[in-house]
């Protein structure tokens, strides 16, 4: 008699990737605003464009890898192996950290240049 055995889904795996992101995420927009708090109230001290330090980059990283962890663990729910699991979510969680990075760093740039008015989003009412 031949048994399939079908895996536990890593649904735990699932909850502590979505919980690493979302902690990081926290701690990463409460640095980020008290950079440009700090930045609006002395613009001549402070560079926004040089702002992005470990206070930065490490809730970015662990942004990035709770993101890393809950894509591939979900890829796992639909029965992936592991290691192919990680190996897809790396490369989408690298490209996609990069890119919001390079956004935030033209952000930070286009507020530095042009004040809030620069990042007026309602122009583009259709």
């Amino acid at each position: 008699m031949i048994y399939y055995y079908i895996p536990q889904p890593p649904y735990f795996l699932v909850a502590i990737g979505l919980f690493i992101g979302i902690t990081c995420g926290l701690c990463f927009q409460s640095n980020l605003k008290q950079k440009v708090y700090a930045w609006s109230k002395n613009p001549a001290k402070y560079r926004l464009d040089r702002i992005q330090d470990s206070g930065l980059t490490i809730p970015f990283w662990g942004i990035c890898l709770g993101i890393c962890i809950f894509l591939a663990a979900g890829f796992e729910i639909f029965n992936i192996e592991p290691l192919i699991a990680y190996f897809i979510a790396l490369p989408l969680t690298i490209f996609t950290g990069a890119l919001i990075w390079s956004q935030l760093s033209e952000v930070l740039i286009q507020l530095e240049k042009g004040g809030s008015k620069a990042l007026d989003l309602d122009v583009f009412n259709f």
